[in-house]
This record gives C-alpha cells, sequence and structure tokens, in this order.
C-alpha cells in the first residue's frame, strides 16, 4: 500500500507515469542497479534514462525517512496524551518534511522556554484572555487571574508571562511559520558584511567582494552563496537573511490584533516580540538551510557533469606509451610502458633550469623511444609542462646534435604527443591502491604512470582516484559531503558502465563499479583470473566464488569479452537474450557470428515477430544496434593539440589576440581554459555566445578545443578574462 502512495507522490513530483514509476521501485527493491534497469528493462520502466530512474531512487529514500520521521511523531505526541483523531490524520496524509515539522512543533520537547516558566506559573489562561481581546482591562483579568492561582507574582509579571505565551504561541502556528515563509520565498535578501577585525587580514583579501554585499537571496547563485558560507565559516563574514521586517510584522498582527485595544496593544507588543525573538531566526535558519542545499545541489551537479566528461575522455586505447610528469628543479620523470599499461621502465632527465642537461635529457628520450618502441607521450599538464612538450618536440624534430645512428633508428618512430590532466596524480600515488600496485615505487614514478595510463584509458585509472581530488568541481569541500558522494559514485558507476569493461585486463578498482558487483566481488573475479587464467565466457563467471545468479544478472551484460568463442561475449547484448539472436540468426539460416558481419541478414529481420510477453521493441531495437557494432565504445576520438607558439606566458598576451585553448574546468559562472601560459584564463558565461545561454555547460564541454580571444589581462591579479563570441 505504502509503495502505491509512495509512487503516486514520486509519479506527480517527476511528471512520470505512475505504473513506470511503481515497476521502477520494485526493481531497486529488488537489488536492480540503476545502469541495469536502464540498460535491460525498458519494457518494465516504459524506457526511463538513468538521470530519472536515479531521480525516483533518490525520491523513494527521501519519503522513507519522512516516514520513519512520522514514526517518531505521531509516538511523542502519543506518550503526551494529546494524540486526536483529526491529528493522526493529518500526519498520515503529510509527506512534506517542513510541513510535518510545523504539525510536530508544538509538541516537540525543548528547552525550558520563558513561555513554558509562565505556563507553569498557570498563566496560560490568562494569555487565552489576551488573546482573544474582549476584556477592557487587562490588568483587572490580570489581577483575577492572580487571585484565583494565589500567585505572589506582580500584575505586570504576570502580563509579561502571557505575553511569552503569546510570542511562542504565535511563533508556533502553522499559518504564521508558513506566511513569514511566503515574505522569505518573494522578498528576502542576503546579507553579507565583513568582520571588522578581520576586514585588514591577508585571508580575507579573497572575500573582498562580499564585505557589503546584498542582493536578493532567489538571484544569489550558487558560486555566490557557498563563497559567502565558506567566508563565515572561515570567521571573516557575517551573512543574515532578511525579508521586510516591517511588513512581515504587521501582516502577522493583521490575523491576531483586532483593534487598537488595551489586549489588542499587548498582543501587538507579543508579536513583536515572538517575532525577532523567535519566529524570524527560526526561518531564517531554515532558508539558510534550504538555500544551502540549493546551492549545494547545483553545484554537486555541475561537478557530477565535469566528472562524467572527464571519466568519458577520448581514450587512446593500447599503444606503447611514455608517461612524463614534467618539473623544473626536480627534473621530469619519465616512464614506459607497454600496451597493457604495465611498467617497463623509469627514469629522471633535467631538460630545464636550473639543472640544463638539455643534451643527456634529449639522448636518454630517444633511447626510451627505441628501446620501448613508443607510440604516444602523454605529458602532465602542470608545472614546466609547456617547456617539456616543447622540448619533446624538438627531438623529435631532429633538432638536436645527437648520435646519428641513435637518431636515424628513432626516426621511424615518430610517437603523437598529448597532454593530459594530471589532477589528483598526487593523490593517488601516495594512495593504498598506488602502494599496492608498485610496492618497490616512490610516489612520482607511480604520479607519472598513472599519466601514462590517462592517456590510454583516463576512465579506467581515474576510477582509482577519489572524485574530488580530481579538481573538476566548484566548492566541492563546502557541499554536502554525503550527497557528493552519493552522486559521484552514481556517476562513475554510469560511466563506468556505459563503456563496458573488458574482463580480462581490468582493474580491480575498475571491476567494482560494474553493475551488481562491489569491491568484494571484483576481487574475487581479479582472483580467479589469476589462478585460472582468462575468462572464455561470460557463463564462466558463475564459478567465481560468491557471485550467485542475481549479481551474474546485473553485471554479465556490461563485461566483454574480446575473442571469445561466442561473439555475442564480447558485446552488450545480455546473456538473458541470447536465445533471441540466436533465433534470429536460425531464421536466417546462419551463424550468430554471420549475422554480426553480413548487413543484408539483419536487414532481413523483422523485429516484430520476436516481442514476447518479457521482451519487447525497445530491447528487441537495442540488440539490432549492437549487433551492428558490437562492443562499441560511446566515446569520441582522441584529437591532438598545440598551443600558440609564439605565446608561452601572461606577458605576451595582448588584447584582441586569438588563441588555441583546452577547457580545464566548468562551474555555474564560465569556464576555465589553458592557453599555454601557466595560467588558466576564464570565459564568463556572458563571453560564451551571442545568446543568451543557461548555463556554460549547454555551449562547452570538458577538455574540449576551443578558440578563444583574450579581453583583458590583470597582471596583479593574475586573472585572464577570455570570450569565445564572434569567433
Amino acid at each position: 500500500m505504502e509503495k502505491n502512495i509512495f509512487a503516486k507522490l514520486i509519479a506527480n513530483a517527476l511528471q512520470l507515469q505512475e505504473k513506470a514509476v511503481a515497476n521502477t521501485l520494485s526493481l531497486l527493491e529488488e537489488g536492480c542497479t540503476i545502469p541495469f534497469i536502464s540498460r535491460y528493462r525498458k519494457e518494465r520502466t516504459g524506457g526511463l534514462d538513468e538521470v530519472q530512474i536515479a531521480a525516483i531512487s533518490d525520491r523513494f529514500d527521501k519519503l522513507k525517512e519522512i516516514e520513519k520521521r512520522k514514526e517518531t511523531v505521531i509516538k511523542t505526541i502519543t506518550d503526551l496524551e494529546k494524540m486526536t483523531p483529526e491529528l493522526q490524520q493529518r500526519i498520515d496524509a503529510c509527506w512534506d518534511a517542513t510541513e510535518l515539522e510545523d504539525i510536530y512543533l508544538p509538541y516537540r520537547p525543548k528547552r525550558r522556554t520563558r513561555a513554558q516558566v509562565a505556563r507553569e506559573q498557570g498563566l496560560e489562561p490568562l494569555a487565552k484572555i489576551l488573546l482573544l481581546q474582549r476584556e477592557r482591562d487587562p490588568e483587572r483579568a490580570a489581577a483575577q487571574q492572580l487571585s484565583t492561582l494565589h500567585s505572589q507574582l506582580s500584575i505586570d509579571e504576570a502580563i509579561k508571562g502571557a505575553q511569552d505565551i503569546i510570542a511562542e504561541t504565535v511563533s508556533e502556528d502553522e499559518r504564521s511559520r508558513q506566511q513569514l515563509r511566503n515574505a522569505f520565498s518573494r522578498q528576502a535578501f542576503i546579507i553579507s558584511k565583513v568582520v571588522k577585525a578581520k576586514a585588514d587580514t591577508d585571508e580575507a583579501a579573497k572575500y573582498s567582494d562580499y564585505f557589503d554585499w546584498e542582493e536578493p537571496l532567489k538571484r544569489c547563485s550558487s558560486h555566490r552563496l557557498l563563497a559567502m558560507r565558506r567566508g563565515e565559516a572561515e570567521g571573516i563574514l557575517r551573512i543574515s537573511i532578511t525579508p521586510d521586517d516591517e511588513e512581515a510584522i504587521e501582516r502577522l498582527k493583521c490575523h491576531y490584533v483586532y483593534g487598537n485595544t488595551p489586549c489588542g496593544k499587548l498582543v501587538a507588543e507579543a508579536i513583536d516580540d515572538g517575532y525577532k525573538r523567535l519566529l524570524k531566526p527560526a526561518i531564517e535558519t531554515e532558508f539558510a538551510a534550504l538555500s544551502k542545499e540549493k546551492a549545494d545541489e547545483e553545484a554537486i551537479r555541475v561537478f557530477a557533469e565535469n566528472l562524467r566528461q572527464l571519466l568519458l575522455g577520448a581514450p587512446l586505447g593500447q599503444k606503447r606509451v611514455m608517461g612524463v610528469d614534467p618539473g623544473f628543479r626536480t627534473g621530469c620523470k619519465v616512464v614506459c610502458l607497454d600496451a597493457q599499461g604495465n611498467l617497463l621502465h623509469h627514469e629522471a632527465i633535467f631538460p630545464h633550469p636550473p639543472v640544463n642537461k638539455r643534451m643527456e635529457a634529449a639522448m636518454s628520450i630517444l633511447k626510451m623511444i627505441q628501446k620501448y618502441q613508443i607510440e604516444a607521450i602523454s605529458i602532465g599538464n602542470g608545472t614546466a609542462s609547456r617547456e617539456t612538450n616543447d622540448f619533446i618536440k624538438d627531438v623529435l624534430a631532429g633538432r638536436y646534435d645527437i648520435d646519428t645512428k641513435l637518431k636515424s633508428q628513432s626516426s621511424n618512430l615518430q610517437p603523437q604527443i598529448f597532454v593530459v590532466s594530471e589532477n589528483g596524480a598526487s593523490v593517488y600515488s601516495a594512495s593504498k591502491i598506488a602502494r599496492e600496485e608498485f610496492p618497490d615505487e616512490d610516489v612520482t614514478v607511480r604520479g607519472a604512470v598513472s599519466i601514462g595510463r590517462r592517456l590510454m584509458d583516463p576512465l579506467a585509472e581515474l576510477v582509482k582516484i577519489d572524485p574530488k581530488s580530481i579538481g573538476v568541481g566548484q566548492y566541492q569541500h563546502d557541499v554536502d559531503q554525503t550527497k557528493l558522494k552519493h552522486s559521484l559514485d552514481q556517476t562513475v558507476e554510469s560511466c563506468v558502465n556505459s563503456v563496458g569493461v573488458n574482463l580480462n585486463t581490468a582493474s580491480q578498482h575498475l571491476l567494482m563499479y560494474v553493475s551488481g558487483l562491489g569491491p568484494t566481488l571484483a576481487k574475487n573475479i581479479v582472483d580467479y583470473r589469476r589462478e585460472n587464467g582468462a575468462f572464455t565466457s561470460r557463463a564462466q563467471l558463475k564459478k567465481v566464488p560468491r557471485l550467485g545468479p542475481s549479481a551474474f544478472q546485473q553485471c554479465a551484460g556490461f563485461l566483454r569479452i574480446p575473442g571469445a568463442k561466442n561473439p555475442l561475449d564480447n558485446s552488450a547484448v545480455h546473456p538473458e537474450s541470447y536465445t533471441i539472436v540466436e533465433q534470429m540468426a536460425k531464421d536466417q539460416g546462419c551463424t550468430v557470428a554471420d549475422l554480426i558481419n553480413n548487413k543484408e541478414k539483419r536487414e532481413a529481420i523483422n523485429i516484430k515477430q520476436y516481442v514476447t510477453t518479457d521482451v519487447g521493441i525497445p530491447t528487441l531495437t537495442d540488440i539490432m544496434k549492437e549487433l551492428e557494432k558490437p562492443g562499441r565504445d560511446p566515446r569520441e576520438q582522441l584529437e591532438e593539440f598545440e598551443f600558440d607558439k609564439n605565446v608561452t606566458s601572461i606577458d605576451d598576451l595582448k588584447e584582441g589576440m586569438i588563441l588555441p585553448g583546452i577547457v580545464t574546468n566548468i562551474t555555474n559562472f564560465g569556464a576555465f581554459v589553458d592557453i599555454g601560459v601557466h595560467q588558466d584564463g576564464l570565459v564568463h558565461i556572458s563571453q560564451m555566445a551571442n545568446r543568451r545561454i543557461a548555463h556554460p555547460l549547454d555551449v562547452v564541454k570538458l577538455h574540449q578545443h576551443i578558440q578563444v580571444r583574450v579581453i583583458e589581462v590583470d597582471h596583479r591579479r593574475n586573472r585572464i578574462s577570455l570570450s569565445m563570441k564572434g569567433i
């Protein structure tokens, strides 16, 4: 019954079909993963994609949290013996967390308030008399009440106590709270002021834009709000959120004050006090949390999309690669990897100042290229990247007077040169994963290996690094860390499964993100592979310890076996659909392999005749697409890139220059672009197109090669402003 309610609530909130949502919830409860549901259960979900299924899952989790909270609320109110049928009905029907807390507020255990003290003194009847505002002489009413109570309180103390009860009653009233929420939603301003004692400090300088700042809360972008909140957390800024106080108070008085009578004046005073002391701080705290949550969600969304684009970066593939971690004083650490990414050799070269052993370094580069038959060179984009790139290009172009024999031996090898992001390489090199992979090597070698492998397959290498450390986010350390991890883990899982994984070469860390596996089964697969040799079929997975029928169902379609006896084992066709393909081949009078290789036979198939109660057109359409290009990699082809040769530092920049660049990070307010001068420039969102755009992601993607125009160079602050307009 509850699941039906949940399905209806989620369907209404997300504007989806209730049946599709109900089926999706059933699949999730059965333990199916989001990638599996999206790819292999389209008939049951109506073709929902991963984003929609993830949204359903998140909403479902929130509703379960509310359900659990309702149990606490009901128990507390029942234990207080204040539960009524009407109240129970309201709680049962409530699925909004804020509304539920409003219902619960008058009954919620709280610290001993001024109103509670007044109630203990027996002043609640007097408070009710004042609220009704029928008594002409409130002091006489107070005296009568004190006489009845035999109290030693003065009349003024009694009236003050009654006002405390009124203040709390008004502040806890659902109507009052919702009215003030509406005021906050419509007109609240967020105001930032510098803490005077910190104004002239160095750490405060980066927050100077917010020393005296205010803007409507509903217009405050996520990056500005997170910047202000970070300044507040560091004790540099003081942040407040406020509506028009006078208007808000007057609206409250319209509901509670019936005229300019003595009682009415006392109620008005109580409302003033309750607003400033109780109601406004409570709603301000609520809106501070809500605005932060909204900003977090936006920042996490941008981070997740950046991460997706980074993980799905174009792979070079299985080539023999030289990885170079560039540096000046400490030299460049160079590693040579075989086509599977195994470390063959490493050494340090010193082509740059202050050591300047360029000839020796050039000789070393050529020797390594020749000895290890290097096909591509991967250079990290950090310190000395541009200089190292130019040096190696000069070496390959024969611009150094090197041993003629060595030069001729290497001339047949002209490896392509690529610059890759080295964000997170240092984190990986010091990690447990890196120590396990290379227990006998130091962090510099491990970092260079990571740079080399990122060129071969960014996805396989980057899954080893905590996504937060990859450096493609915005305020990632300021947002809700639980939500961030959840979103980024989902993103990694989505990317891994959309590409597919080679069962015989994938590392444990890559396998653990495959649908249905996780760390334990990933390790068991690697152990089984080590003990029994390469997998020859997907069915062999069933022999892996603890990999049962459910896990096999979830993971099999995403694992690939190149060269398998059954060609479907190297495709995205799920084993549960093999019989369908085999029947198609039989009907065409050929083998499955022939069906894959023969376009005419595939085009002769009428997929409608293979529809069953479990398998519909969506699945059959996917099967036909997969037979056309089995195991296809959805990622783009890798492209070489070259910076402008005449621009190497910020001093070379002039306004109006048009330069090639690479997008290194995307935020809400624009994109950062590497133009080869050791300082990324910013293309503000307003400079991305001649039309108004909602978000930079609508125009650019991570690591995209673009042309930009220099519009301003601020040497003092080391800032570069760029534009993409009209290029």
